[in-house]
């Protein structure tokens, strides 16, 4: 009888270790995917860099919008760096098995990088809206002080709808299976994997998509209404164009996070049916083009940052030549 219960308990016993998949059903050509993902995350690092880079040594984009872009690059690099080095060991060196503790690790700040990001989307839509509105009070209501409140605000949001998630799954026992279905570590992905009631991760999960995502995508969409009105209103066609342009590449920063992101999410709760190659794709296109994609994004359609950019990699150019020649 004792045995029976010892053995009965030990199967209640928490696994240690969760195990990371690359590609499903096909993990000996994970190889493939290796050197391309290597390059995505060279690529990555190197464009959100050189957004940081441009930023900091010209004067002439030390403003609201270029902040915010800065604040957005920093929140890619976050994001990047918190899940490529798991990804690229699954796929380049079979290396599959994570810490229980390191994926609580990894979920945590690949969730509050995401939020952070949604916040700063938000603030990049006030940044156009009162650029639209009042173009000639611009600077006066964003001044420093009010952009480094709104940085902190943002951080302290993504923290703290996090902070409760490592508990709620450290509680769990995971008795079953310990195969994740991505490569790298998601609350809702190891939460299916729980022996128990996961009804509480599942609310509380609910409530920070409705009242947070929820929020954000309210926000921007009112934003982005107000700001129509305001370019409707103006007389002269071209200056309408040219304040609407001025909005492409946030539009299009929006587009690049959230779909994918919502995607993954539906993908998650309502797609059992769909194949595991079809996860594994969204996946990491969750969470790889968003932070290779804005960069490119703000570098063709900002003009200003075309131009450092241009003007950095031929001084680079040069200089190279020069000390050839000497």
């Amino acid at each position: 009888m004792m045995s029976s219960i010892t053995r009965f308990n030990e199967s209640l016993v928490s696994h240690q270790t969760f195990v990371l998949i690359g590609i499903p059903g096909m993990q000996e050509k994970n190889s493939w995917v290796a050197f391309p993902l290597f390059v995505l995350y060279t690529l990555t690092l190197l464009g959100n860099f050189m957004i940081l880079y441009v930023i900091k040594i010209d004067p002439s984009l030390h403003e609201p919008m270029y902040f915010f872009l800065s604040m957005l690059a920093c929140s890619d690099l976050g994001l990047c760096m918190s899940t490529m080095p798991t990804m690229l060991s699954v796929y380049w060196f079979d290396f599959r098995e994570i810490p229980f503790n390191a994926c609580i690790s990894q979920m945590f700040f690949i969730h509050t990088f995401q939020w952070i990001e949604s916040g700063i989307l938000v603030a990049m839509a006030f940044d156009r809206l009162i650029a639209i509105r009042h173009p000639l009070r611009y600077r006066s209501l964003l001044p420093n002080s009010v952009i480094v409140k709104i940085g902190i605000v943002v951080l302290s949001r993504g923290l703290c709808v996090i902070f409760p998630i490592p508990f709620l799954i450290k509680r769990l026992p995971f008795c079953r299976s310990n195969v994740l279905s991505h490569s790298y570590c998601l609350h809702q992905d190891a939460m299916k994997l729980a022996c128990a009631d996961t009804r509480v991760n599942l609310l509380y999960g609910l409530t920070v998509v409705i009242s947070s995502l929820g929020l954000d995508v309210v926000s921007i969409l009112v934003s982005y209404a107000l700001i129509l009105m305001t370019v409707l209103s103006i007389a002269s066609h071209q200056e309408c164009l040219k304040a609407l342009n001025t909005c492409v590449a946030h539009i299009s920063a929006i587009l690049i996070f959230y779909v994918p992101m919502i995607g993954t999410s539906m993908a998650h709760r309502f797609g059992r049916h769909l194949s595991p190659i079809v996860h594994m794709l969204m996946a990491n296109i969750f969470v790889a083009v968003p932070p290779l994609l804005n960069p490119v994004v703000y570098s063709v359609k900002t003009q200003q940052i075309r131009e450092r950019i241009c003007s950095v990699l031929q001084l680079k150019k040069r200089c190279f030549f020069q000390r050839r020649i000497l």
